[in-house]
């Protein structure tokens, strides 16, 4: 038997996702994980030699997952959340850059008031291309969101795709 269907991209499959009717969200629900344990956590892997892309990956994107979660388990308010306590200095001034454009970049596509943290001008970076090849890096200068940009870090349109 062959496949007779089409290949979707991630950024496809989430953008049928967000268009599909969302649930009610339980305003019981609690919250689970936030921003600045997931950073206490790259403190960790830091201090312990790991890549920055380590940190990246288990801190930024584990945070950007626990929103996302959140967000469909209790709504906008409770997603916020995940944000409120400001982030400890993990070691890198690019991972704090990073939860801090993370911070501003949902706060504006979602409707909340982004936490003061965030817009620390000492959370910036030096021009960072976390996880991105250098073959696409002109890619990521051109497509990456505000938030990220102005804190000098520069990642694709999928980079925060997530399955």
């Amino acid at each position: 038997m062959v496949f007779g269907g089409t290949v979707l991209s991630v950024a496809a499959l989430l953008d049928q996702a967000h268009a599909a009717p969302r649930s009610t969200p339980d305003s019981h629900v609690g919250l689970r994980h936030s921003a600045a344990a997931n950073a206490a956590r790259c403190a960790e892997l830091i201090a312990a030699g790991n890549d920055l892309s380590d940190s990246w990956r288990f801190g930024v994107l584990q945070t950007l997952d626990d929103y996302t979660s959140t967000l469909r388990r209790g709504g906008t308010q409770l997603a916020a959340q995940v944000f409120t306590e400001a982030p400890a200095p993990t070691g890198s001034k690019e991972i704090d850059a990073a939860f801090a454009a993370l911070a501003d970049h949902l706060a504006q596509r979602d409707g909340w008031n982004t936490p003061g943290w965030a817009l620390e001008p000492n959370r910036a970076a030096n021009r960072w291309f976390p996880s991105v090849p250098t073959i696409f890096r002109a890619a990521a200068e051109r497509e990456s969101p505000r938030a990220f940009r102005r804190r000098g870090i520069f990642i694709t349109r999928d980079s925060l795709a997530r399955a």
